[in-house]
């Protein structure tokens, strides 16, 4: 039988420090991943008590809390706080979501917080986004035309071809969809992921673009889009309910088609 485990460097055995709640409120106890490089020691989870009554109701609001009143060392990303720039996206009580739209009243017992899975560790909650973002740029994701732009006014799209885009361009680059899927996590260096394939697509269903064979010239590989075997683990995490999982069926319908 096949063990897979962490390397050693990346294997929890420190045992974590605990940031007891200054009031005696409605305390909820959160465990959450810290790694710092620079370090030199194996990740570990701290524990923190969070008084919910003197706390906002998003599992964002108690992060910064923590590190605004326990640990300024804690790290994460978070910006617009409205579920809008994806940087908040981590792993919260086993399902990859954004912290900003997470209830902490929806979570039973502790909440448990790590990095999305499967991506380099930065530092704490911080995940590298290098090779996510390369992949991003690689579908070229901007509108190519051949045909000279009309000068007295846009390139116009009929409120029919602009429903089409419709789930497609809300997308907000946040990774928890790709982060949740086992394709990616084994073939990350090959396959595009179901974020990637959805940017993808909403280019190709974009009646003003003009590159649609060159696009799917790209795409039309073993492991860049046939790599994804729709278990619509990708649905289920995404936070703005999406489905990249129908991008990437409509994607493989247009190069059968164009083969017919």
């Amino acid at each position: 039988m096949a063990e897979f485990r962490l390397p050693k460097n990346s294997r929890i055995r420190n045992k974590g420090e605990t940031h007891k709640s200054e009031t005696n409120g409605k305390v909820k106890n959160f465990k959450v991943y810290r790694y710092d490089p620079d370090s030199g020691a194996n990740p570990r989870y701290d524990n923190f008590e969070i008084d919910l009554e003197e706390c906002g109701p998003m599992v964002l609001d108690a992060l910064i809390k923590m590190k605004s009143e326990q640990d300024a060392s804690l790290t994460f990303r978070r910006s617009c706080r409205e579920g809008i720039c994806g940087s908040c996206s981590m792993n919260i009580d086993g399902k990859n979501g954004l912290a900003c739209t997470t209830a902490i009243e929806d979570i039973k017992g502790d909440v448990r917080i790590t990095p999305l899975p499967h991506m380099e560790v930065i530092k704490d909650l911080v995940p590298d986004f290098t090779h996510f973002y390369a992949q991003y740029a690689s579908i070229k994701p901007w509108l190519q035309t051949v045909t000279p732009e009309p000068s007295d006014k846009e390139r116009l799209q009929s409120p029919e071809d602009r429903e089409k885009l419709d789930g497609l361009y809300e997308c907000i680059l946040c990774a928890c969809c790709s982060t949740s899927c086992p394709s990616y996590w084994w073939n990350s260096d090959k396959f595009l992921g179901p974020a990637i394939l959805l940017q993808a697509y909403r280019w190709l269903a974009d009646s003003r673009d003009e590159m649609t064979g060159e696009r799917l010239d790209e795409l039309e590989d073993p492991f860049r889009l046939y790599r994804c075997h729709t278990i619509m683990n990708c649905a289920n995490a995404c936070p703005k309910g999406l489905s990249p999982a129908k991008a990437i069926a409509e994607t493989k319908k247009m190069v059968a088609e164009r083969q017919i």
